[in-house]
């Protein structure tokens, strides 16, 4: 579909699309969605609703002149959000994903687990593909299984943490790092 309205408006179109790049990786799709944006603009001229929740697009409107942004009226106190069906001009400063999540019936643990994320997403990003540098939570187990050559492991921690650096030439850090690496390879 999109393909063919890129192909074939004009500057008397009518073009709407809604979350270009949905389903690919965050950069894939925000890559596609800012290209299609310029594309439209800058060839077709076609007059363009675009719904999305790349809020890096909001910066077109600086480098594009007749790109022009809208949201969705919000309002907020404590906890809550409540949408006020109103369009005013201007890009949303904030996503509200979670919250729109919660009207919808998710789960309050996933919810919560949510927020988590998205305090450790915006501290920490993404890396380049999309995907999360965030490890999983830890899971709430009974004991923990160690692996059958966890001891050697421990063993090289052991000794890189009793290494004095400031006592050793270049060449014996050199030697002793080549020589950790081999037993470390020798476990896998």
């Amino acid at each position: 579909e999109t393909a063919r309205i890129l192909n074939t408006a004009t500057e008397r179109s009518l073009v709407i699309l809604d979350e270009i790049g949905r389903g690919t990786s965050t950069y894939d799709g925000l890559s596609l969605a800012w290209a299609i944006v310029e594309h439209l603009h800058d060839r077709n001229e076609s007059r363009t609703l675009f719904a999305t929740h790349y809020h890096e697009l909001i910066e077109l409107q600086r480098s594009l002149p007749s790109v022009r942004n809208w949201n969705v009226s919000v309002k907020e106190w404590d906890d809550q959000v409540v949408f006020l069906h109103r369009i005013v001009p201007g890009g949303a400063d904030k996503s509200y994903g979670i919250h729109v999540a919660r009207l919808a019936g998710i789960p309050r643990g996933v919810n919560e687990r949510a927020k988590e994320i998205l305090g450790q997403l915006e501290v920490n990003h993404l890396n380049r593909y999309g995907q999360s540098k965030i490890a999983p939570p830890p899971k709430k187990t009974g004991a923990i299984q160690l692996t059958l050559f966890q001891w050697q492991e421990n063993e090289i921690v052991d000794q890189i943490k009793s290494l004095d650096l400031s006592t050793m030439t270049p060449i014996q850090a050199i030697q002793m790092l080549e020589s950790l690496q081999r037993r470390a390879e020798s476990i896998e």
